[in-house]
């Protein structure tokens, strides 16, 4: 039974990186429920990662950095598929942690405002310049976090940064809903193990922490966050738009957990 409904949608995925990444597995899920799929990546070097981990995908290139290449890479989409985008997936986060971390107050502006041109503005954008290629009931999802309310310092300003990406899912579907059906959502995972989140000054104990903070004491799978990015692009969600799904394992839940109060009191 194809529950998802997924078989045959075309869906382009931007951000895959490596067989760790979000998207990677965002795309084998969608690749398994029947569903084209579509990658665009950011360079060359990754886009022959991608076509080796899916043979059977086409594979664009693009820095969303430059707005151009949005556009760029929608005209070679356009060019390469017969149907309409059923939907996109934004899994897109870059911040600079190259001089190590700082208070926040003390956050570069150029820093800041670079992490949210590429791991918010890139979303808007996309929308907007893919707008005449998507189906009427497109669906389009981005990944955020589990929280932008807790001040984890080793993450820096990338929290503000999902706060604002997680905001403009209304706007974009408030405005999207003039001429169509479109919809937008965001899977929001707890600390997930991925080559991009090994860059993050001091992640593992955090993850490690995180891990123990989850009902299960088992820290959130790459694939689980993926399943529920796959039922949001699916029909079997088309009632949902503008929400933010916490994939959290009950982290988000269990702070008085009593092994980790027994540890915080020594």
């Amino acid at each position: 039974m194809d529950f998802l409904q997924l078989a045959g949608k075309t869906i382009v995925v931007f951000g895959l990186a490596n067989k760790k990444s979000v998207a990677c597995a965002i795309g084998r899920v969608l690749v398994e429920a029947g569903a084209t799929v579509v990658h665009v990546v950011r360079s060359g070097q990754r886009a022959e990662a991608a076509a080796k981990l899916f043979p059977t995908s086409p594979v664009f290139c693009c820095d969303v950095e430059d707005e151009a290449n949005i556009v760029r890479v929608r005209d070679e989409i356009a060019g390469h598929i017969s149907e309409p985008i059923d939907g996109i997936v934004h899994s897109i986060a870059f911040a600079n942690y190259s001089e190590g971390m700082r208070p926040f107050h003390q956050t570069p502006k150029r820093d800041f405002l670079q992490a949210m041109d590429i791991s918010c503005f890139s979303f808007i954008s996309i929308a907007n310049h893919f707008k005449e290629l998507l189906a009427r009931q497109a669906s389009l999802v981005t990944i955020s976090i589990s929280t932008t309310r807790m001040a984890a310092e080793n993450y820096g300003y990338m929290a503000p940064v999902k706060a604002a990406l997680e905001s403009s899912l209304c706007f974009l579907a408030k405005s999207f809903s003039a001429f169509s059906e479109v919809r937008f959502n965001a899977v929001c995972p707890g600390l997930l193990k991925t080559s991009a989140s090994a860059g993050i000054p001091g992640y593992i104990d955090s993850y490690l922490f995180a891990e123990q903070a989850t009902l299960r004491k088992r820290a959130v799978q790459t694939d689980e966050a993926a399943n529920v990015a796959a039922f949001l692009l699916s029909p079997r969600s088309s009632g949902m738009t503008g929400q933010c799904l916490v994939v959290d394992a009950g982290m988000g839940m269990n702070y008085f957990d009593a092994a980790i109060v027994a540890r915080a009191m020594g």
